[in-house]
């Protein structure tokens, strides 16, 4: 049985790191809210666009909308997004097994896939194996629409300049504190709507069809990866205060069975010094 020191020691090692976690566990739960209401507020809009999209890309010819040319898939771009820190549970682990499970499909059918990675977890684990072409690190920290722009721009620019035949987002996607959805979802080429009957598929362009697609659609496809990327936030943020409240739980746990020890070994300390003074008292009166 470990001496008295020894277990003061640990029980005070415990109580400080449940300490710890307890307020990792707060911070969390504080920036879950302001980002839950941030994807909460732009999902709708978001996905609103997205489909808009997706009819008006219906409508067009290939040469009126370089974002939806199909080719044979030759060389793939894999946007990989994690936290720049650890201690939220198998949130990065699961982007990154997804990642080159994806990664590896797309090979076995003869393409090259490079990664562009946002967030220091993707890029210090991926980069060891994988094709890193570029990264992201900034925008994970306070997401915002120009970091968004500027992922979505290298997307964009490499596949009208041919670099890539196709553009996938790995992410997580919140749904609530303690659920986050692993997503792969195409980024580029935008998919057209599947026709469907009552179907509007004319639409009225104002002041140029040209003109305003060429705004729109580029505006779309950031929406979509500012979208993500606050879905990845506010899955990292709930990620991590499932994870410190489990640990926080462990930690108290162990702190109460480290008392419950120490306390049996103080017991056991006193009634042997009281067996040995009994004991001497007994041998002088003898």
């Amino acid at each position: 049985m470990a001496n008295l020191k020894e277990l003061r020691n640990r029980i005070a090692s415990v109580s400080s790191t449940m300490q710890i976690t307890s307020a990792m566990k707060m911070v969390s739960a504080a920036k879950l809210k302001r980002s839950q209401d941030a994807i909460i507020q732009m999902r709708p809009y978001a996905e609103k666009l997205t489909a808009l999209m997706g009819n008006v890309t219906a409508t067009l010819d290939a040469s009126e909308n370089p974002y939806a040319q199909e080719r044979p898939i030759q060389r793939v771009l894999i946007i990989a997004m994690t936290a720049n820190r650890g201690l939220c549970g198998a949130f990065n682990s699961s982007v990154i097994k997804r990642t080159k499970v994806v990664a590896e499909a797309y090979e076995a059918q003869g393409a090259a896939v490079s990664v562009f990675t946002v967030g220091k977890k993707s890029r210090d684990l991926l980069k060891k194996t994988m094709n890193v072409v570029g990264e992201e690190l900034e925008v994970v920290n306070q997401v915002h629409f120009e970091g968004a722009q500027r992922v979505a721009e290298v997307a964009m620019q490499g596949y009208v300049q041919g670099h890539y035949d196709k553009v996938v987002m790995v992410y997580n996607q919140f749904k609530n504190a303690a659920v986050q959805l692993l997503q792969e979802e195409q980024l580029l080429p935008v998919q057209p709507a599947a026709s469907s009957e009552g179907q509007a598929g004319d639409y009225i362009y104002e002041p140029t069809k040209v003109s305003l697609l060429e705004e729109l659609i580029p505006t779309s496809i950031k929406s979509q990866v500012y979208k993500a990327l606050l879905d990845s936030q506010a899955s990292e943020h709930g990620a991590r205060m499932t994870s410190m409240h489990k640990a926080t739980d462990n930690a108290t746990s162990m702190r109460d069975g480290l008392k419950l020890q120490y306390n049996k070994a103080r017991q056991a300390a006193i009634t042997n010094e009281i067996l040995e003074i009994v004991g001497g008292a007994e041998a002088l009166n003898g």
